[in-house]
């Protein structure tokens, strides 16, 4: 069963249940680098590298606490994304459409949505990390 979990000072102090699981999201950028943006992809990088940290303390502990890093391709769908584009196609020295359709399908945030939710309830066994792309969760070695 699944429960809605209420943030407030209290539980944000007490520990999770058994059986809980912490998704945290990072970045393709993570495993592929960000040329145009500094520090990002090692910020996204140790996003990653926390929550597997976390993960292996939770299980040398028998906490029963499972953690997942999700890592989201560049997307032309948000704001940020669409900026991204613009300059990773500029730098390539071609038009934004030319660059999304060599880059291939676009993720959508409804499809990022479903891929948490999937994650949540079916999936975050046995791996901790995955690489969200249009065509859904791909784990990470």
């Amino acid at each position: 069963m699944q429960h809605v979990f209420h943030w407030t000072r209290e539980a944000l102090l007490a520990p999770l249940a058994p059986g809980s699981i912490v998704v945290t999201v990072s970045s393709g950028a993570a495993l592929r680098g960000s040329p145009l943006s500094g520090g990002y992809a090692g910020a996204k990088a140790t996003v990653r590298f926390i929550s597997a940290y976390a993960g292996a303390e939770s299980q040398r502990d028998g906490l029963g606490v499972r953690f997942a890093c999700v890592l989201p391709q560049l997307t032309p769908a948000t704001s940020l994304g669409s900026t991204a584009v613009a300059a990773y196609a500029a730098r390539e020295g071609t038009d934004v459409a030319t660059y999304l359709r060599n880059a291939g399908p676009a993720l959508t945030p409804e499809q990022a949505g479903d891929a948490v939710a999937d994650l949540i309830t079916n999936r975050a066994e046995g791996h901790d990390a995955y690489l969200l792309t249009a065509a859904g969760l791909s784990p990470v070695a």
